[in-house]
């Protein structure tokens, strides 16, 4: 592989890494808040795909169509939360792992009801011109996709730093029992932290269909599945962790693509996890969790 040809699928990488970090960044979140792996997220991701195509479809822009998927999503998410999360979180661990997986397959069975088993196509929003910078070329749509990824991790960071709910997520991360003791309303952090993360799932969906040109109602399985190996790989509960975890699966995986492994495309995540696990269970930037015996 030259030179020119592997700077080129970086860019490609970068790209397709930018989405799965926005995703990761919700499984992530509500992993260092509750310590739950939420694998309803995908899910919200695709209804967050297929809230941005209604709006195209009815003949808004893109940057319409991904504030209505956010605000669709927003409102999915804490329901879900509510209803389905909350009610257990005082019992087994595993009763909330179990109930993640029937609304995910409750929120496919329900959208391949609505538009059918086959993969929609998504109109074409805006001109997709390809410029040459140097040794690589780069479209409209990618040049899309990274800045508003970008602008998007930079508002979590600030939310999460700068402010007074960030500073609660942080603290309820640290010991919920304790931040509820010192007056944090533990319930309003838990929400919102499902409320930030289906956000950027949902900006995520838009951000692929238009990249891919299609959405279906099982895209979220396998992209959540990837973005939760990106947060795994990054370190769960990191932020950080989670922007580097995707963006390093992405690279990943489309440079293995290059090398003529694009059967083993999917794999490629499932590969790097293992790995990850064996050599620095923790990820790449998480720490190893102290337990006191």
């Amino acid at each position: 592989m030259d030179l020119q040809t592997l700077l080129q699928q970086m860019i490609n990488g970068i790209t397709l890494g930018s989405t799965y970090a926005l995703i990761a960044l919700g499984y992530t979140m509500v992993y260092g808040i509750i310590k739950l792996i939420n694998f309803a997220h995908g899910d919200v991701y695709m209804i967050g795909a297929f809230v941005g195509l209604a709006m195209v479809v009815m003949g808004a822009n893109i940057w319409l169509a991904i504030f209505v998927a956010m605000i669709a999503c927003l409102c999915v998410a804490v329901t879900i939360e509510r209803v389905a999360y909350r009610p257990l979180r005082g019992s087994i661990r595993l009763a909330p792992l179990i109930s993640s997986i029937g609304v995910s397959i409750f929120l496919q069975t329900l959208m391949t009801l609505m538009k059918g088993p086959q993969p929609v196509g998504f109109p074409k929003v805006i001109t997709n011109t390809i410029y040459t910078v140097g040794l690589v070329k780069i479209s409209t749509v990618q040049i899309v996709i990274l800045v508003v990824a970008a602008v998007l991790m930079i508002g979590l960071q600030l939310i999460i730093k700068r402010t007074k709910m960030g500073k609660a997520m942080r603290a309820t991360s640290e010991d919920l029992h304790t931040a509820s003791l010192m007056g944090i309303n533990v319930n309003a952090v838990i929400s919102f932290t499902f409320a930030l993360g289906a956000v950027l799932a949902a900006a995520g969906g838009v951000l692929v269909g238009m990249y891919f040109n299609s959405v279906f109602p099982l895209m979220g399985v396998m992209a959540g599945l990837k973005a939760f190996c990106a947060a795994v790989v990054g370190g769960i509960g990191s932020v950080p962790g989670a922007v580097l975890g995707g963006l390093f699966l992405g690279v990943a995986e489309v440079l293995g693509v290059a090398m003529g492994l694009g059967s083993y495309r999917d794999a490629i995540a499932f590969g790097l996890l293992i790995l990850v696990l064996l050599f620095r269970p923790s990820g790449l930037l998480g720490q190893p969790e102290q337990r006191k015996v």
